[in-house]
């Protein structure tokens, strides 16, 4: 008997999916997308309105042809792809490549694998949505033209190998303007004075606070030590009285359920996980994972979203929740909506929140992996915590005069207290710094006018500190505020630009490599309109209005490409090969020798090439002893067939030690065994399960 066949793309989707549809449902999964453009060829016909030449995947004939078949005896063939471009796109492709024109075909759509959900989406079922395969079509596109254009011009400057995204680019240039930045940072001077009081009474606390300016109005900027120190010397001799005590209570509100962004930069402050692995753990969450008799269950919703929105019944839901677990001093009068939402975001999306409230993260810690369920209970945390009551903040602010001779100052000192914790009793955003919201100490009972003891005054020297480096959550911070990108591309920008050695991090920050730094400088140089950030978020709009239907793709790329083909030709021809002159001179006829590029990163070759051909590696050594105890080697900078940076013994090939991560100076703590820097930016022993953080100076 013929049954209906649904199509998804992952084997734990499936399962989970099976278990609501039945028996009259057979399930097969696509494993990804079907068909792509080819490798070795630019595979868009340029002379026919950029006609794309999709190839069905080497490693995919196999699983078309059995979609193929069973289609062939399906009443109906049911598309169940991600509710995104990517997945409309995957759906597409399924047909074209299994050919199922002449088969009843339907798209079903669902941002949770629940009960509900599913029996919704297969009772509305509806056609695939061109405009959305357009506009991924075209991002594909646009990639590819970049790519494949953009490309030779690094092989012929820098070395083979290389490559250029359209949208990696920008996202590399941000790394390499901040680490600029940092490195033609002039730093200035200024100074603090903090003061050491006490009440009149022998037995009263000390309290601390810093100096503001004149009494009444006025900054005074200490901009040097002889400065500071004239004022700290006439503050010595000073009365101080409190001239003003203000108390004032706050509400702190709590954040919206996640976005994929926000997940992304949270689970980075939290857990140190990179992009590329929250979304791969968010993605086992959502497709299913087995409860014990319950079966494969999805326990969160779809996890690439630009949307705040929370549907009704799961505001309820959670209000009810809350009452019960809380009380109704942690229930909020009426249901709190959330409106912000990034530019393009898509409103038939929901936030990222578990598909039942009730499903407690205690309750299913024995089925869950670590990651999984650091990731649930984060996810669970921030969307209880969403419809919380507001936290209550109770400030006290106390305004000291300190009267010299000539002139009257300005102290102050602060605490904030927590009357009420509201929705801070399941949940706190981290934050990307380290700045502590309370004032420091404790504060005694003042009255206005009470005098007061100096006891201490201490000046300070500080200087001011150029922009931090990019960390993962930051840099999909700036990406999401600058428009670069959607949440279906976080992640694969941030691995790409690591993957391809142009950046790499260093205790959580990210680094721009010198490889990075001379692709970066070549691109912004010879397509500077190209690689750049209010072109590529203009790119982004268009793809959404393509999605949309407000505008056609092929127009929007025939008035891209054109430009940018005049800036490849002329590109091509105003580039030449890097070659560094060095004060080495050549073993065998005497030239200088210059440092060039190849497969496997920098090497020396003499300047009289080809005509002398004599070259050697340069050698870029750690610092760092040979791990095995019968070699006297050090490790040194290594690239792998592929151009993967890793550590290698000095004495290769009689010792094979190496290590991916890059080394430290200081042994393991635990059993003084090489340490490397993790790629959560902490120091791990290869030899034991030790591991801290690293120093600074490591």
């Amino acid at each position: 008997m013929s049954k209906n066949l649904v199509v998804v793309e992952s084997p734990a989707k499936a399962r989970t999916l099976s278990q609501f549809l039945g028996k009259d449902y057979t399930l097969k999964a696509s494993m990804g997308h079907v068909r792509d453009l080819p490798e070795k060829e630019l595979g868009v016909d340029l002379d026919n309105d950029f006609s794309p030449k999709y190839v069905v995947l080497s490693k995919k004939r196999k699983v078309i042809s059995e979609i193929k078949s069973e289609a062939g005896s399906a009443t109906t063939v049911y598309l169940a792809t991600d509710p995104d471009r990517e997945g409309e796109a995957i759906s597409w492709h399924i047909v074209q490549a299994a050919k199922l024109g002449k088969v009843t075909v339907k798209r079903v759509v669902f941002h949770e694998i629940t009960k509900e959900a599913i029996s919704n989406a297969f009772r509305h079922p509806r056609p695939i949505d061109l405009r959305m395969v357009n506009a991924q079509q075209a991002r594909r596109i646009l990639d590819r033209l970049v790519g494949y254009k953009l490309s030779p011009l690094l092989w012929k400057r820098v070395r083979p190998g290389l490559s250029a995204g359209r949208v990696q680019s920008v996202a590399l240039k941000l790394v390499v303007d901040r680490e600029a930045e940092i490195s033609g940072f002039i730093p200035v001077e200024y100074w603090s004075i903090e003061a050491e009081l006490a009440k009149e009474s022998a037995r009263s606390p000390r309290f601390r606070a810093v100096f503001m300016g004149l009494f009444g109005g006025g900054k005074i900027e200490l901009r040097n030590e002889e400065q500071t120190q004239r004022l700290t010397d006439e503050l010595k001799g000073a009365s101080y009285a409190v001239s003003a005590v203000t108390q004032k209570r706050g509400a702190r509100q709590p954040a919206p359920p996640f976005i994929t962004s926000t997940l992304q930069q949270e689970a980075w402050r939290k857990f140190r996980f990179s992009a590329k692995q929250t979304m791969a753990v968010a993605q086992q969450l959502y497709e299913g994972l087995p409860l014990g008799k319950q079966g494969s269950v999805g326990l969160i919703t779809y996890m690439r979203t630009d949307s705040t929105r929370v549907s009704t019944s799961a505001i309820s839901d959670t209000r009810s929740y809350i009452e019960e677990k809380y009380g109704p001093d942690f229930l909020p009068p009426t249901p709190r909506r959330f409106v912000r939402k990034v530019k393009g975001a898509q409103e038939a999306h929901e936030a990222i929140r578990p598909t039942s409230i009730r499903r407690e993260p205690a309750q299913i810690e024995a089925n869950l992996s670590k990651e999984q369920l650091k990731l649930y209970t984060l996810i669970w945390q921030r969307m209880v915590s969403s419809q919380m009551a507001a936290a209550q903040i109770d400030t006290t602010t106390v305004n000291i005069e300190a009267k010299s001779d000539s002139k009257s100052y300005l102290f102050r000192a602060k605490k904030s207290v927590i009357s009420f914790p509201g929705f801070l009793t399941l949940y706190q955003e981290s934050r990307d710094d380290d700045e502590d919201e309370n004032g420091k100490g404790s504060l005694p009972e003042f009255s206005k006018g009470e005098q007061l003891r100096l006891l201490k005054l201490s000046p300070e020297q500080h200087f001011t500190q150029p922009l931090p480096r990019y960390t993962e959550a930051t840099l999909v911070k700036t990406l999401e505020e600058l428009g670069i990108g959607r949440p279906s591309t976080y992640a694969p920008i941030l691995s790409v630009i690591q993957e391809r050695g142009y950046v790499e991090r260093g205790n959580g920050k990210l680094l721009p490599t010198e490889l990075g730094i001379i692709v970066s400088g070549l691109l912004s140089e010879h397509f500077a309109d190209i690689v750049n950030v209010g072109f590529t978020s203009q790119m982004e709009e268009k793809l959404d209005q393509i999605a949309s239907g407000q505008l056609e793709w092929i127009p929007m790329l025939r008035e891209f490409y054109y430009p940018f083909e005049e800036l490849v030709v002329r590109a091509a021809s105003a580039i030449r090969k890097i070659s560094e002159p060095t004060e080495e001179i050549c073993e065998l006829c005497g030239r200088p020798m210059v440092i060039k590029w190849g497969r496997r990163g920098k090497f020396l070759s003499c300047s009289g090439f080809p005509q002398c051909k004599h070259a050697k590696p340069i050698v870029v050594t750690t610092n760092v002893a040979c791990p095995n105890p019968d070699c006297d080697g050090e490790l040194i900078e290594r690239r792998s067939k592929k151009g993967r940076l890793f550590y290698g013994c000095s004495r290769f090939p009689k010792c094979k030690s190496a290590t991916w991560d890059k080394p430290l100076p200081q042994p393991c703590p635990k059993c003084q065994g090489l340490l490397t820097m993790s790629k959560k930016g902490t120091a791990k022993c290869t030899q034991c399960d030790y591991e801290g953080e690293a120093d600074a100076e490591e």
